[in-house]
């Protein structure tokens, strides 16, 4: 593989994107463009316009739903995914789930779950995190205790994404406290949410959003069928995953689209009478940004050519998810900074006032739509630094496992 462009990989970018502008439904577009959230049921319906091209898990092997593409065509569909701002496939069930029960399922999981992740028709969460197990995730304590055919499991998980929107959560649980940590975990599936004893509880932002919940697990049932692996063999299934969760964590296609983002507003914006594009202090900013961002871009594609020829994945991606959430942090930090007092307000009470719901005192908003949330965006990413594997353990890992040191 080379790191340069075919003419084939260029006919399939215009491919993907031509599909995108003809397909991503407008009013999602509209969302976007504005950084306004999508709702749960216009991310699904996107979800399912991917499946029915096929498109929706394009890294699975083709018997299952996959496309059968070059690896770094995977890049490319998510690359252009991220410059139209398209949400890319749901992670927890394309990317984490999926691979997970294709390579350590039993045929009966793969039948029952596998078309129903493709569909949306279930909605995952992740249950890994705890209070006192955040990037050690050896030592979380959420307890399943064997009872007949079931497992009966009480503790908590927190940061949870999206569990107020899914149906079913995929979970690490202690089967066996008596050994060392990671040999005492098992990976179940929680079919049902609403199951009693489960209660999900919002941890919102202070700007509002609500992306993240902590969920309470009281004498919860699940069957004994639903453990994926061997029992206390749990920490073996999840962290043949880690490596490509940390790939994708570099973000770098996002960054490329909020850098896209930053020059457009720069070239409108006025500081000291001309465009802010034009200012010594933005250019020299900027340009270091997108040096890091081609750096970054082009680790990952050798990443991505040692996979191709056969390699292996390893701690390598803990700097890259590292390095990319610095940058990406980086970038929303200058966008602010691009729009001045504009980032300030609320934005949950600005797009109130643009939807004309603020009130008769206050009719309108002043300022352009598209400034509304990117304080959010900026306040949000900051959780980047920790998700995925905090950088403190990341830069750990980096040192001793990349470096030797």
């Amino acid at each position: 593989m080379s790191l340069a462009a075919t003419q084939a990989d260029r006919d399939f970018q215009r491919e993907v994107r031509d599909f995108i502008a003809g397909n991503f439904p407008e009013a999602s577009r509209k969302k976007v463009a504005v950084g306004r959230p999508l709702t749960r049921g216009e991310m699904v319906e996107w979800y399912r316009i991917l499946a029915d091209k096929g498109w929706v898990a394009p890294a699975w092997p083709k018997e299952h739903g996959g496309t059968g593409w070059p690896l770094h065509w995977n890049l490319i569909f998510e690359d252009e995914l991220a410059l139209a701002g398209c949400p890319p496939p749901l992670a927890f069930n394309i990317k984490m789930l999926g691979p997970i029960l294709i390579q350590s399922g039993t045929e009966e999981q793969k039948t029952k779950y596998l078309p129903r992740l493709l569909r949306t028709e279930d909605w995952f969460c992740q249950g890994y995190s705890e209070p006192g197990a955040g990037s050690d995730l050896a030592s979380l304590q959420t307890r399943a205790v064997a009872d007949g055919d079931d497992y009966v499991i009480n503790g908590s998980k927190i940061w949870t994404s999206f569990a107020h929107y899914a149906n079913k959560m995929f979970c690490l649980v202690r089967t066996d406290p008596e050994v060392k940590p990671q040999a005492g975990i098992s990976f179940v599936i929680i079919d049902d949410l609403d199951t009693e004893g489960i209660d999900i509880r919002p941890i919102r932002f202070h700007h509002g959003r609500h992306h993240f919940n902590q969920v309470f697990f009281t004498d919860v049932r699940v069957p004994k069928r639903n453990r994926v692996g061997a029992e206390n063999e749990g920490w073996t299934v999840a962290k043949s995953l880690l490596a490509h969760e940390r790939l994708n964590g570099a973000r770098a296609a996002e960054s490329r689209r909020a850098l896209e983002r930053l020059k457009r507003i720069a070239r409108t914006e006025q500081c000291g009478g001309r465009s802010l594009a034009d200012e010594d202090w933005f250019q020299r900013k900027l340009w270091s940004l997108e040096i890091d961002h081609a750096a970054l871009a082009h680790t990952i594609l050798r990443c991505v050519e040692k996979v191709a020829r056969g390699g292996a994945l390893g701690a390598e991606t803990s700097m890259l998810k590292a390095r990319g959430t610095l940058l990406h942090q980086a970038v929303l930090e200058l966008l602010v900074d691009a729009v001045g007092y504009y980032g300030l307000p609320k934005e949950l009470d600005a797009f109130a006032l643009i939807d004309g719901q603020g009130g008769e005192a206050e009719a309108v908003f002043h300022g352009h739509e598209e400034t509304v949330a990117l304080a959010g965006d900026r306040y949000t990413s900051r959780g980047f630094s920790i998700a995925g594997g905090s950088h403190e353990v990341q830069s750990m890992v980096t040192a001793k496992r990349v470096l030797g040191l």
